[in-house]
């Protein structure tokens, strides 16, 4: 108990030691509009790719049946990323600024767009 008293009544001498967050930096509107700009591209270009791959799918394997799904999955996922790798320089997004959360989120669009478009073209209307 005669611990802990003692452990709340230190307090440190120097206020500015303290380490406070840093305000954010503002961006110019030059910065927002390319970071704007940038977020589309990169929302199109891996809605284009998983299109085209379901497309592929449909005319290429058909039902899919003859191979393990998860095979076909994986495939699409190593595509998708070396194509929007050579495809994203190539367009002027800087492939520098990619984290991992961003390649989560591109290969989930691509993925989606993907199983959508070909489970849409397996099903007869």
């Amino acid at each position: 108990m005669a611990k802990r008293d003692k452990a709340e009544k230190k307090k440190p001498l120097d206020k500015a030691s303290e380490s406070k967050p840093s305000a954010p930096v503002e961006k110019t509107p030059e910065e927002k509009k390319r970071n704007y700009k940038d977020g589309i591209i990169k929302t199109i270009v891996p809605a284009l790719i998983g299109t085209a791959a379901g497309f592929f799918c449909f005319f290429q394997l058909g039902s899919g049946t003859e191979f393990p799904w998860l095979s076909v999955m994986l495939f699409v996922i190593i595509f998708s990323y070396y194509a929007q790798r050579l495809v994203y320089p190539v367009i002027g997004i800087d492939l520098k600024e990619f984290g991992k959360k961003d390649w989560f989120y591109v290969e989930f669009i691509t993925i989606d767009f993907w199983l959508v478009v070909w489970t849409l073209l397996l099903n007869p209307l």
